[in-house]
């Protein structure tokens, strides 16, 4: 924790200042039980330990002396972010996967350290819970706090009404990135910024490394790449398992595929979450009485899925199934080729575009499809539209409403009770900046670089209505993400995934197998699915034991 956290007023949201729980002390009797999985070591003062970008660290705790966390930020100075003491341990998020980590380590003194391999580590997860549990909430938190105060991290540049801009910075957010953003139309530094590291306009937005390296408007995996947030991938490696989507029902089915034992891989093409992880907050999901969002639902799932072993490939996107034979064959964007001998499609929906004119030219300046705290800091204090009547538009419209100066929901039925939590309703219906306009439709949208002018119109009396509007939040029906599977499996009319039973009617094992053996479809981009987050992850992990009734069968 540096010295400016410490001396900010108490914040219970802010990790650095939960030192019990962010860097807890081990009792001698936990330790003494971690040391059956490692070796003691003795070093000497300023021994590097970790370097910035190294991947697969091992664990280590501290019996003697201090290992220093240290940040190496984009202005090359290195920067102590933390001292572990004895009976503390280093390490974040990175120890549960091959991800370049983000801090490096070193002795503040001569020490003695007891270092657990990464193997080990995992299997002293596994053996010692209780343990596991200390170092998962600690390591969790820790990346809290990295994210909450910008540390280790990289330093965006650019406009926030720039579609490549928002790209950069929702990858970063989602992926739960340290990131600190500069905005180059209005913040005094951008001007400084851009000039010693010679950026110019086309430049931006731009990506400025740790060292000083910038990246000028990188594409996605190109990011992801330079960040170390990809692993390799290994052609000759069979897995039992690959899940196509890291949602709710993927990372459900991760989770359990990887905790019996299966060799799981989840291919993702964005970010954790799906669509469910554009939702600001959920509130009627099972055993969270005080709602969660959507973001912070992934993040926990992803982590449970890595501390079983299961590998999350990010920024890569599938883009031909090859069914042919078995083990079957998954081509990624790039090249990369990755089999297993069980596929699980959960590639989810999206929402559909409305037909306006001019619709593609906005579309991530000034048009959404998500609502979350990034979208919400750009409508302080406007006007915003959420066009939709489901769960996922009352959630976006209550969530923006604390952040716009008012809220037009657009639906172009007679009202929302048909498509709607009670819930929700009730509270849109209290809200004094919330306004609902039923049989209501956009009709034309304006603006010059970005959105500036909406226009709708009353589908019964044919009055319509222009507005200064900036943001307009679309979430309308819903479009699965099927175009890769290239025929492998049978579709429905609306391209979701047939389940259940085959060609001929005659019904399968399972619910969630496609016609062809192997393939299995969970979550909303399954035909007749509920589209809602529990039912998604209540599929996810049932059809892990058809999974394993296929892998017996070919086996034998």
């Amino acid at each position: 924790m540096s010295d400016a956290a410490a001396d900010r007023a108490y914040d219970p949201s802010d990790p650095w200042l939960r030192q019990a729980q962010t860097f807890p002390e081990l009792t001698a009797e936990q330790i003494d039980r971690i040391a059956a999985f490692g070796t003691v070591e003795d070093l000497p003062a300023g021994t590097i330990l970790v370097r910035r970008g190294d991947r697969a660290v091992d664990f280590r705790v501290v019996l003697e002396g201090a290992i220093e966390i240290v940040d190496e930020g984009t202005d090359h100075r290195a920067e102590v972010l933390t001292v572990h003491g004895p009976g503390q341990f280093a390490g974040e998020l990175d120890l549960f996967n091959n991800r370049a980590v983000l801090v490096g380590a070193r002795t503040g003194a001569d020490s003695r350290i007891l270092r657990v391999p990464r193997r080990a580590f995992r299997r002293m997860l596994d053996s010692e819970p209780d343990i596991g549990e200390i170092i998962t909430r600690a390591f969790i938190l820790r990346r809290v706090g990295l994210m909450l105060h910008a540390q280790s991290g990289v330093l965006l540049i650019g406009s926030p009404h720039d579609a490549e801009m928002l790209r950069i910075e929702r990858f970063l957010a989602r992926n739960g990135y340290p990131h600190r953003v500069i905005d180059s139309d209005r913040d005094p530094d951008a001007e400084g910024f851009t000039q010693c590291l010679s950026l110019g306009h086309g430049d931006l937005p731009a990506v400025i490394l740790p060292g000083g390296e910038a990246l000028r408007n990188p594409a996605t995996p190109d990011l992801a790449d330079r960040l170390g947030l990809t692993e390799d991938f290994d052609p000759a490696r069979v897995h039992d398992v690959a899940v196509v989507g890291a949602g709710p029902a993927g990372l459900a089915a991760a989770v359990y595929a990887a905790s019996e034992g299966l060799d799981t891989i989840v291919i993702e093409a964005l970010a954790p979450g799906g669509q469910a992880g554009t939702s600001s907050r959920i509130e009627n999901y099972l055993g969270f009485p005080t709602g969660i969002s959507g973001q912070a639902l992934a993040g926990r799932a992803q982590v449970q899925a890595q501390k079983f072993g299961a590998r999350l490939a990010i920024s890569r996107k599938v883009v031909k199934l090859d069914c042919a034979e078995t083990p079957y064959c998954l081509e990624l964007e790039g090249g990369a080729r990755v089999a297993a001998r069980a596929v699980v499609i959960a590639t989810g929906a999206r929402y559909r575009r409305l037909d306006v004119p001019d619709y593609e030219r906005f579309e991530g300046c000034g048009i959404h499809y998500a609502a979350t705290w990034l979208e919400g800091n750009l409508c302080a204090n406007e006007e915003v539209v959420v066009v939709g009547g489901g769960n996922s538009a009352g959630q976006a419209a209550i969530f923006l409403s604390q952040h716009a100066r008012h809220v037009h929901i657009l639906v172009r039925g007679p009202g929302l009770a048909a498509t709607m939590s009670d819930y929700l309703i009730q509270r849109i219906d209290a809200s004094a900046h919330i306004s609902l306009h039923p049989h209501t439709e956009i009709v034309a949208l304006a603006g010059d670089r970005y959105l500036e002018q909406v226009t709708w119109r009353d589908r019964q009396s044919g009055a319509e209505e222009m507005r200064a509007i900036g943001n307009l939040f679309v979430m309308i029906g819903a479009s699965p993400n099927t175009e890769w599977l290239d025929g492998c499996v049978a579709l429905d009319r609306g391209g979701f995934v047939y389940t259940g039973q085959d060609g001929n009617g005659i019904a399968l094992t399972s619910p969630y197998t496609t016609e062809r053996a192997g393939i299995f479809a969970v979550g909303d981009v399954r035909a007749g699915s509920t589209k809602r987050v529990a039912s998604g992850v209540g599929e996810g992990s049932v059809v892990v034991s058809a999974i394993h009734a296929w892998l017996a069968e070919t086996h034998e």
